[in-house]
């Protein structure tokens, strides 16, 4: 009897599931993936002779990617005698054991004969990782009483043309160099036909790839910002979206750089002209398959008040609650909050509007199949597991607390309302604040989260950037 087996980590389904895949053809390696505390994939590739021996007892990998911060520093200590995070496991940076779903095979069709399989993390003891965001996810969707949480996305990137990856010798570093690149257009002219047929042979590589890998894409748009452009895909229930989400960007970024470009879901990128990107995520809640945020016949709401049932009123109501706290998690990077600028498309106060793209939570929908709520708080680098269980958690806590989201901004750049953080300190302040949502997300998982994101910012204040040379070298 296998690790696997002997510590009952398959459903019925997932053990069926592994054993097509035992029993196919057709792949020479399967890549064992992940998704780290970034939503970074991280992982082994094995040979499919190995694969018969993960698919019984899974994969060992080091215990020292999860105290890693973006430029790959452990900033934990694993070699001293001190507890790292409270996890006796994490001493020495010992092994776990990555388990793989197999219901998340998929084929790479940019690389013939290689499967690619998410894992989910387990200790040698069989033990869940408390620090695995994917397994984070699922335990808030636990937390639905029964109900499905249906998330769907549209998610903005740039796309260069690759003209010096920057791999000389006096590019490396923690963080190397990064590449140079140019533009594939001049931007400025929205959903226009004409710009999206100059970028058509990545894209339509891209579509081609992302389609074959199976995701459910729906559109390719032209966004407003030079080489910008944006993807959505259809919705999904429980952890759907955030598969589909880490498989995208790493499909996107791999595709683009085979042929001769590269894409950064980065938001605002250090360019001349560019515009930050953002991922509006699409969400409902359902019962027995039905949506349960659209209010019961017409004239069910009042004038003034969202056009929700009492169930999504709630909801919306939780996450404006919870706005400051959970862009800790919808934006992680330091660079997303210059994104929050005042009639810019994007937010700067939690507020609500009926069909408002100035608002921070959009009101769509007039049925029961189509009511959602689309936050558009969140930048194309943050965590899936992390943005889907943070919103979930807000919107859960605001159902228990029958929290009134108040009336719709109809102006929502001048609307008196809670400003979004300017920083992802005074986010990571505001998360560490608000005991509802740790209660929900685990109070630890917080801790360890905002120590991981604390050590960015300390990296970040110790340089001295382009700005500080231009403003003080000369005039001093």
């Amino acid at each position: 009897m296998g690790f696997i087996e002997r510590h009952g980590l398959w459903s019925p389904e997932q053990a069926a599931a592994a054993k097509e895949i035992r029993d196919s053809g057709g792949m020479k390696v399967v890549r064992l993936v992940f998704a780290d505390q970034h939503g970074l994939l991280r992982g082994k590739t094995v040979t499919v002779g190995e694969l018969p021996n993960v698919l019984r007892e899974g994969t060992g990998i080091a215990s020292s990617l999860l105290a890693k911060d973006t430029s790959g520093r452990t900033v934990f200590p694993l070699f001293t005698k001190e507890t790292p995070l409270g996890l006796p496991e994490l001493r020495g940076a010992a092994d776990m054991v990555m388990v793989p779903d197999p219901l998340t095979l998929r084929m790479l069709p940019w690389s013939p004969g290689t499967g690619w399989l998410l894992c989910d993390l387990r200790f040698t003891t069989g033990a869940p990782v408390p620090l695995c965001t994917r397994g984070l996810l699922r335990s808030v969707l636990e937390q639905a009483g029964g109900l499905t949480y249906r998330t769907g996305l549209e998610v903005e990137f740039h796309l260069f043309r690759l003209t010096d990856p920057r791999l000389g010798p006096g590019d490396l570093g923690q963080p190397g160099a990064a590449p140079e690149v140019g533009m594939l257009n001049h931007g400025y002219q929205y959903l226009s036909e004409l710009r999206y047929d100059e970028l058509d042979p990545i894209l339509d590589v891209l579509r081609a790839n992302i389609e074959g890998l199976g995701l459910p894409l729906r559109s390719l748009e032209v966004e407003f910002g030079p080489s910008q452009v944006e993807l959505t895909l259809q919705p999904a229930d429980g952890l759907g979206t955030a598969d589909a989400m880490v498989l995208l960007r790493g499909a996107v970024k791999q595709v683009a750089a085979r042929h001769g470009h590269h894409a950064t879901f980065m938001c605002r990128p250090h360019l001349p002209g560019v515009f930050s990107s953002g991922w509006h995520l699409h969400q409902s809640v359902l019962r027995g398959g039905v949506g349960i945020f659209a209010p019961e016949g017409v004239g069910a709401t009042p004038s003034g008040a969202p056009p929700l049932s009492p169930y999504g009123t709630a909801f919306l109501g939780g996450l404006l609650r919870h706005a400051r706290a959970t862009s800790a998690f919808s934006t992680p990077t330091l660079n997303g909050f210059k994104r929050f600028r005042s009639l810019s498309l994007a937010p700067d106060r939690a507020v609500w509007g009926r069909d408002n793209r100035g608002a921070m939570v959009r009101v769509l929908g007039d049925g029961p199949s189509s009511t959602r709520l689309e936050n558009r708080i969140g930048e194309p680098a943050a965590n899936p597991y992390l943005y889907l269980a943070s919103q979930l958690a807000a919107g859960l806590d605001g159902v228990a607390g029958d929290i009134d989201p108040g009336p719709a901004a109809d102006e929502p750049y001048a609307t008196g309302a809670e400003p979004l953080p300017r920083s992802l300190g005074e986010a990571l302040d505001a998360l560490e604040a608000d005991e509802g949502l740790a209660d929900r997300l685990g109070k630890d998982f917080v801790s360890y989260y905002a120590g991981i994101k604390r050590t960015e910012i300390a990296r970040f204040e110790q340089e001295v950037t382009d700005w500080e040379q231009r403003e003080y070298f000369r005039v001093f």
